[in-house]
């Protein structure tokens, strides 16, 4: 429990008890003969226990207060909390007022804005008819800001805006502190157990553009919540149990009988999962002969378990292909997984009475949905509802999930509502206490706005589109002749990035909930929103300091000793920006829509070329070229933002490269 609570942060809790271990080791030591009587043995043995749990509450405090002062400040939340202060000592009767705490759009209205001033007058109204100007409470707030580090200044403006602006040094202090510890997580208090599900393809079919958005959303989201300290879990909840692989064993045992001896040679698995369904569909025999198939696989005879096992690794082998190249982690736990525990989840059911019997099948009506979920088919077979029910039980009940995050396409929507009902109805979680999720995303069109296929109509394969990607990649540096100026390594490696880069923030940038048009003409663009766009500006930045001679050890020495000065308008914008990075990594935490990172680095990029259109950051002679002065405090603020741009594209799964 000690343990837990250390993880968790509870800073209190470790102070109290190191005041009570050390009144304790206090007390035993007033016995004033320990470790010299052996009748005081276990005095000492306790007083040896007591002295090393001290000192492991001791070292964790210290983690603590380390890691929290290296963490990023969130400057919203900051504003947040003094301005809830403030709002809390003008108002003390006002239960749970409105803060509305946004960085402001235009220079002239600060850095910051308080919007609360409004949203409170219509409370005072309503719930005291009392009528009082938006200004005037704004100007009582004002008057109840808290000491605090931060602020410079407060403005009224308008109806009763509240404008902040940042104090300098402030700003200053923490662009320093980003540049000597790294780009930190914001402290998130407790570590919770994140559970991720994503990509989930089928065995025996080919991972296709539809596989495209939950394989890169999920493996974002799983990044983001790993950086933020979160323990995830990545499950791949694969299609690997059902009765299609009755045919296919069947099929399996006709055209290599000697499987069992032999491996089969099966080189294209979706030809010959078409084949078996077309036999299955058209020879009456066969059928039958596949509905065998499935019971006895489903008996787990260990023949039929081999021919299962044989055809879910070819399966693997090609998904793993994918998953390299987009460089994906997942642990495999598809259906087959949970088939013991679906009994169990039929039994629970209808322990409960939520059971009815309908035509023979096992349904179970969950209340606020119109379909029922089938647990249980008239044969006594499962079925995709039972599965997600023994799913979701087991992530909350055997891996006691704090989050659990279903990365799946909008078209599963009313199912998952449904599944998460029913979890809830039954006690499994308590929505107050767990987040249960479905990250909903829209499907990939084509440049016709119709859903994304070949010109043959047929599903596109994501292994050809991420070969495409390679080729037009390779293309595009070829046309800035790239390749007269990298080595072949160097080229390689920017074609790679650049492809698999391209394709992930295409998406990634959309809101997820949006279906998206697939260019590869518009995200190989290196102008607008772009993923060669920001891998350029990346490399450009990173460049800078390296032109200048100037290494990482003497930008390490100069982030310890140089006070980055903010005077000019850009400098200042420049700052801001880097520093809002927390407020949008938590907005994400929150909302799951990772499209708010994306344009976060746009503006983040944009920014630092108009700051370094009109800063100079290395000034050189006009004759000779040669450098006459390096502005260090500038060099600075190029490498804080690169350092930002950095952690973002790790999060989003990008590889940026040195040289592009």
């Amino acid at each position: 429990e000690t343990v837990k609570l250390a993880e968790g942060g509870f800073r209190e809790f470790w102070e109290n008890e190191i005041k009570l271990l050390t009144a304790e080791i206090e007390r035993l030591k007033n016995f004033g003969c320990l470790g010299v009587s052996p009748s005081l043995e276990g005095l000492r043995d306790e007083n040896a226990k007591l002295k090393y749990r001290l000192n492991f509450l001791q070292k964790s405090l210290q983690e603590e207060r380390s890691k929290t002062a290296k963490s990023m400040i969130n400057i919203n939340s900051c504003l947040q909390e003094i301005f809830g202060a403030a709002i809390q000592a003008a108002y003390p009767d006002l239960e749970n007022p409105p803060l509305v705490v946004t960085p402001s759009q235009q220079p002239k209205f600060g850095d910051y804005q308080c919007n609360s001033a409004m949203g409170i007058t219509q409370i005072l109204l309503k719930t005291k008819e009392q009528k009082v100007s938006p200004r005037e409470i704004a100007e009582k707030i004002s008057k109840n800001i808290p000491a605090n580090e931060c602020i410079e200044k407060i403005e009224i403006a308008g109806p009763g805006f509240i404008n902040v602006h940042l104090r300098k040094d402030f700003v200053s202090k923490q662009l320093s502190s980003l540049l000597m510890n790294g780009v930190q997580p914001p402290a998130v208090g407790k570590r919770k157990k994140v559970v991720v599900d994503f990509s989930s393809p089928n065995i025996a079919k080919e991972m296709h553009v539809g596989h495209l958005r939950s394989t890169i959303i999920g493996e974002s989201m799983c990044r983001l919540f790993e950086f933020a300290g979160y323990d995830v879990l990545r499950l791949n909840h694969l299609g690997d149990w059902g009765t299609q692989f009755g045919m296919l064993i069947a099929h399996l045992q006709d055209k290599f009988p000697d499987y069992l001896t032999v491996s089969p040679p099966i080189g294209d698995l979706q030809a010959f999962y078409k084949e078996s369904k077309r036999r299955f569909d058209t020879e009456e025999e066969f059928k039958k002969r596949a509905y065998q198939c499935v019971v006895l696989l489903q008996s787990k005879n260990p023949d039929f378990i081999k021919a299962w096992e044989l055809i879910c690794d070819v399966s693997r082998k090609e998904f793993q292909k994918i998953y390299n190249c987009l460089d994906i982690t997942l642990i495999e736990r598809g259906e087959s997984f949970y088939h013991e525990m679906m009994k169990d989840i039929v039994k629970e059911f209808e322990d409960k009475g939520f059971v009815q019997v309908d035509d023979g099948r096992k349904i179970v009506f969950v209340p606020g949905f119109p379909v029922p979920l089938t647990i249980m088919k008239s044969d006594g077979g499962y079925t995709y509802d039972t599965s997600d029910l023994a799913a979701l039980k087991h992530r909350l009940c055997e891996e006691k999930a704090d989050i659990l995050i279903y990365v799946v396409d909008s078209g599963q929507s009313v199912h998952l509502q449904t599944v998460f009902a029913a979890g809830q109805m039954i006690g499994w979680y308590d929505p107050k206490v767990t987040r249960v999720a479905h990250a909903a995303f829209g499907v990939v069109l084509g440049e016709d706005k119709k859903k994304f296929k070949t010109r043959s109509g047929d599903t596109v394969r994501l292994i050809d589109l991420l070969e495409e990607g390679l080729k037009r990649a390779m293309d595009k540096l070829r046309d800035k002749e790239r390749d007269k100026v990298l080595t072949a390594e160097e080229l390689k490696a920017a074609q790679t990035s650049v492809a698999f880069g391209c394709i992930k923030y295409a998406d990634l940038s959309h809101n997820r909930l949006n279906d998206y048009v697939f260019s590869f003409d518009k995200m190989l663009d290196d102008r607008g929103n772009t993923a060669a766009y920001l891998l350029y500006a990346f490399t450009r930045i990173r460049a800078i300091a390296r032109l200048a001679s100037i290494d990482e050890q003497m930008l390490r020495k100069a982030a310890r000793e140089e006070v980055l000065i903010l005077d000019h308008e850009k400098e200042w914008k420049l700052g801001k920006c880097i520093l809002r990075f927390p407020e949008i990594l938590q907005k994400i935490l929150d909302d799951l829509l990772l499209h708010t990172l994306c344009d976060y680095l746009y503006e983040l990029a944009t920014t630092f070329t108009e700051f370094y259109d009109n800063c100079y950051c290395v000034e050189k002679d006009r004759q000779s070229g040669q450098i006459v002065k390096v502005n260090m405090w500038r060099l600075l603020l190029c490498e804080a933002t690169a350092t930002v741009m950095a952690k973002g594209f790790d999060i989003l799964g990008i590889k940026p490269v040195q040289r592009m």
